[in-house]
This record gives C-alpha cells, structure tokens and sequence, in this order.
C-alpha cells in the first residue's frame, strides 16, 4: 500500500471534519457483512463539500499521475466512487468509464459502462477498502475487457491484512488517500476519541471479523 504521511493525515482531518468517518466505539455499527464494527465511513459526502472535493480531486490526479504515470482512462468503482472517479477523470483530461459490481441483466447486459478499448492503460479510483474483495473484482471486470490496469487509488483503506494479501494476490498497486493508522493518530490528537478509545478501534482493526462477538 503507498500513501503519502501528509496527505494521509490532512486526508483523515478533512473527513473527520465533515463527519464522513464516524468513530463509536460504544455502539458499535453493523456492516451489511454482518461484521460488528466501531467505525462507518461513508466518503459519499466528500461531494456535498466543494473545497473538500477539489482537494481530493487535485491529490487523486497528482498521485495517479506520480505513482502509476499518466493513464488512458480512469474507471470509477460504482456507486461509490463514480462522483469522485470523474471529478478525477476530469482534471486529468481523460475518458471515464464505470464498473457496476455485476453485469446488467438487461439491455446490453454490460457491466463495464462507457467506451473502452482493449488495451488501453487504466487506473480505478475506489471511494474506500475494506477486504479489497468488491474493488478486485472490479478489475478483473476490466481486464475481461481487455483494459491494462496500472493501479488503483482509493480515499481512504481499514488497512487490513486480509486486503493486503488479496491485492499482492491480484497483482494490483494500491494508493490511498488516507489510512486507518494515521487516521487514528490524527484522532487523539485533535480529540475526537480518548486514548482508550483508540485501543477498542485498534483491536477491532485486528480481527475485525470477531470482533464485538464475546458473550
């Protein structure tokens, strides 16, 4: 995983500031996986904050263009990251295609959306990580089409290990904005959890599939 310490920190300010990454450890959420969990993070509301959006805009497409070199198109991850992925597609002056998470079952039953030619270099810009399961088969639905996928850069990533060995197993480098680790960091720091707080959200970042189960 490669991120940049500066902008993972103002990153995890930015989205704590507008609510968009929700700590409670005490009332833990429940994921649609069915994983009990002290964090939300919902980075849709990125697009409601102009100056915010223009920032992750700007570090999305100087990174990209730093880590992965300048693509032929960028592909956004629906629903999650179309907003952001075109905002990006945009500055950068390139075509933008989507990937819905499976195919339509109608029409031309596409399940990459937009025009995109075999061959061409992609980078798939993702709202957020969690196991990397949803994000991968996104590019596999990409290289079915005949794209060369140079990475992907997401906003923010749990950091966890399970994401890590399923990335190295695809083959696929990952930038992102932010990370769980500085994002924690940065919490303490700026008081919005307690430093007990912080070691409940550290445990559960360690198994979070147990986690919140005992009893």
């Amino acid at each position: 995983m490669i991120f940049n310490k500066d902008t993972a920190e103002k990153t995890a300010e930015l989205l704590l500031q507008i609510n968009a990454i929700k700590l409670n450890p005490e009332n833990p959420f429940t994921w649609a996986s069915g994983w009990k969990s002290p964090i939300y993070c919902d980075n849709r509301l990125i697009l409601s904050f102009p100056s915010i959006r223009n920032y992750v805009r700007d570090e999305f497409a100087k990174n990209i263009e730093k880590q992965f070199g300048k693509p032929d198109v960028i592909a956004g991850v629906a629903t999650g990251a179309i907003g952001v992925g075109i905002l990006v597609a945009e500055s950068l002056g390139l075509p933008f295609v989507y990937v819905r998470p499976e195919p339509k079952k109608h029409g031309r039953q596409n399940q990459v959306e937009g025009f995109l030619q075999k061959g061409q270099n992609v980078v798939v810009v993702e709202d957020l990580i969690s196991t990397g399961k949803s994000s991968l088969m996104a590019v596999e639905a990409l290289r079915s089409e005949g794209a060369n996928i140079k990475g992907m850069a997401a906003i923010f990533t749990y950091g966890f290990g399970v994401a890590e060995e399923n990335f190295k197993e695809a083959n696929i480098d990952l930038f992102t904005l932010s990370n769980y680790e500085n994002l924690l960091s940065l919490a303490v720091q700026k008081q919005y959890i307690t430093e007990d707080q912080q070691s409940t959200l550290l445990e559960w970042n360690a198994s979070p599939s147990t986690w919140g189960q005992e009893g």
